[in-house]
């Protein structure tokens, strides 16, 4: 997980030279759903739905359709290397809003320490390299990290019982049905490069079909919190990329604000209660059944 959604930050930025955000987010959404529909009407997926449809659309506009476009927009402005290492905070905003859906294990002092070092170290990175023009680009990337904090703090809480492949495949094809007038007005004059195309392509079927997939299985086994922490290694793997294939800047504000940030995520995510832990060692504190969603994600893998 942390190796394919290491490398949207270096597609999406060669894909924005060809195409407008909005035209990218289809393009992703599109082909993901060509991918993953099939199957879901294939099971009757939709048919077990029943109330989730709010969650699901909640997910949906979490998750992809509002990060997606604020991603897109904002790595027109800046680097991908600075885009990924930034959504590294992920897992301290992951710890804040847990409460908000369910989650009833305090934070703790370790836990405070974790977010103000987790804190410094996204000032670190903002401060080295993000410019007074730059601002509204910061702004786009702190709604991102909110997004990919609520989505899988919403799929435990409330698509858990539905299978993966189910919330995945109508969550992309309502963001495809979504964005499909404004990829129209914003479609490109001219046939997109090569790299375009091609980053379009990977980015919809293995960043979004394949890695959901494998992401709600994540979720299944560590709980939404700690899935989130993929994002310890998914920003180095952005970096690397962007240094060496786009040949971006790689700063020491970068590199010490990023040890800062995992340092304090894994102070802030760390579990406080051992004796629980050692009973349930890859348990959340709010426990949901799991089997269904686990069971059809192994089916279609």
């Amino acid at each position: 997980m942390s190796v394919i959604w290491g490398i949207p930050y270096l597609l999406i930025r060669i894909a924005v030279s060809g195409v407008s955000p909005a035209t990218l987010v289809f393009g992703r959404t599109s082909i993901a759903a060509l991918i993953l529909m099939p199957i879901v009407l294939r099971r009757g997926g939709w048919r077990g739905l029943g109330r989730r449809w709010v969650p699901l659309i909640a997910f949906a506009a979490a998750e992809v359709a509002i990060p997606w476009l604020f991603l897109s927009t904002a790595e027109q402005r800046i680097s991908s290397s600075l885009a990924g290492l930034l959504i590294s905070a992920v897992p301290l905003v992951g710890t804040l809003i847990a409460p908000l859906f369910g989650n009833r294990e305090s934070i703790g002092p370790s836990g405070f320490a974790g977010l103000l070092i987790g804190l410094a170290g996204v000032g670190a990175i903002v401060g080295f390299d993000l410019h007074a023009s730059d601002g509204a680009a910061l702004l786009e990337m702190v709604v991102v990290a909110v997004g990919y904090a609520v989505g899988p703090a919403i799929q435990s809480r409330y698509l858990s019982e539905v299978p993966a492949v189910t919330v995945t495949g109508i969550s992309v094809t309502l963001c495809a049905l979504a964005y499909a007038p404004a990829a129209i007005l914003q479609r490109p004059e001219s046939l997109p490069a090569a790299g375009v195309i091609a980053s379009i392509v990977v980015l919809g079927v293995v960043c979004t079909a394949l890695a959901f997939i494998l992401f709600f299985a994540l979720i299944g086994e560590i709980g939404p919190v700690r899935a989130t922490v993929i994002t310890y290694i998914n920003p180095a793997v952005a970096a690397v990329l962007g240094v060496t294939v786009l040949q971006e800047r790689f700063t020491f504000g970068m590199g010490a604000g990023f040890v800062l940030v995992i340092v304090g995520s894994v102070l802030a995510t760390r579990r406080r209660r051992p004796a629980e832990a050692a009973e349930r060692p890859f348990a959340e504190p709010v426990p949901a059944p799991r089997a269904r969603a686990e069971g059809e994600s192994q089916d279609v893998l």
